[in-house]
């Protein structure tokens, strides 16, 4: 690919809209100072000075595929709670439709709260509610995607999956066919629960650990051989085009029906690997739509995860960074 062609292909992202079907959640922190023990039990006393709530989960996909250019629409099921209208109000401060939100009042709204002393990680607390959905409300939700499909035309979709049971295997069948119909590329980032429920889709995107333990095997962390003999199962069992494994700092390993390539990582100052694979999903998706050739769009998306580990905290990827960097790659060969 030359510069020109990938310059065309980042402007694509700008026409693009990608379906995210996942687990959203809001990210608070609390932080504060730790002056003294408390006299009820010997843990930390902190005193408060500030609270923010953030995009978290699956809406974390969401904010990097808004930073790529293109258009998120989240989809997920909310409770009908106080943190609810917090998660939707949210996505308005980030100009993000709730288009694809569905609001119950059997669900409550997740939230993960980390408390957080003079740059310390104290303690997180979770509230939030990680069983299936119900029946009744899983139709409720596939209708609500059906309805998504009538008025949105889009060109990628993502499963972001937390485990938090906003993702079944009927939603994934029923996407997935709909998908296929209308030649859409669908991407998985997994979690146990579902992970060979991914039937048919068009890349899946494990990391080293879900790939060890989705399949129960012990794979020796270097052996790309026996890396690729597993994705061959994998791949078999979900009838996947491509299995696309991220793998640290040993870069990002994919395969396709014919063989397996593996993009190391650059050498780069990390500071925070947090967020890291929704990033790679994210610009992932983005390439597939633009038609990028697999084996580029391994490259892409690892260069992309490699640039937000270079930053403290969950950041999206910055788009002309990312186009820079890749620049460099093309042009070294």
């Amino acid at each position: 690919m030359t510069k020109e062609q990938l310059e065309k292909a980042f402007e694509t992202f700008n026409n693009t809209s990608v379906l995210i079907i996942g687990d959203v959640m809001i990210d608070a922190y609390l932080w504060g100072s730790v002056d003294r023990i408390s006299p009820e039990a010997p843990v930390p006393i902190i005193a408060v000075k500030k609270r923010e709530n953030r995009l978290g989960g699956a809406a974390n996909v969401g904010l990097n595929i808004r930073a790529l250019g293109a258009k998120p629409v989240m989809c997920a099921v909310i409770g009908n709670d106080e943190k609810g209208d917090i998660f939707k109000l949210l996505l308005q401060n980030r100009q993000m439709t709730e288009d694809g939100i569905l609001v119950s009042d059997s669900r409550k709204t997740t939230v993960k709260t980390r408390i957080i002393s003079n740059d310390q990680h104290l303690l997180r607390v979770d509230d939030e509610v990680s069983e299936s959905l119900s029946s009744e409300l899983e139709l409720q939700f596939i209708s609500h995607i059906d309805k998504l499909f009538d008025k949105i035309d889009f060109q990628a979709i993502i499963f972001e999956d937390y485990d938090k049971g906003n993702i079944t295997p009927a939603i994934i069948e029923h996407v997935v066919a709909k998908a296929k119909q209308r030649n859409i590329p669908t991407l998985v980032d997994p979690k146990k629960r579902n992970f060979n429920a991914y039937k048919g889709v068009t890349l899946f995107k494990p990391n080293f650990k879900e790939i060890c333990e989705g399949l129960n095997k012990d794979i020796p962390k270097g052996d790309f051989d026996a890396l690729a003999e597993a994705t061959a199962i994998l791949q078999a069992n979900l009838n996947a085009e491509y299995i696309m494994v991220t793998l640290s700092e040993l870069g990002v390993f994919i395969t396709n029906t014919t063989g397996y390539y593996r993009i190391p990582a650059h050498i780069r100052d990390i500071a925070d690997v947090s967020g890291a694979g929704d990033t790679v999903i994210s610009v992932a998706a983005c390439c597939l739509a633009a038609g990028v050739e697999p084996k580029l769009v391994a490259a892409i998306s690892n260069t992309a995860g490699g640039l937000v580990c270079e930053k403290v905290g969950v950041v999206p990827v910055e788009k002309e960074r990312l186009f820079e960097e890749v620049v460099k790659i093309i042009e070294k060969k």
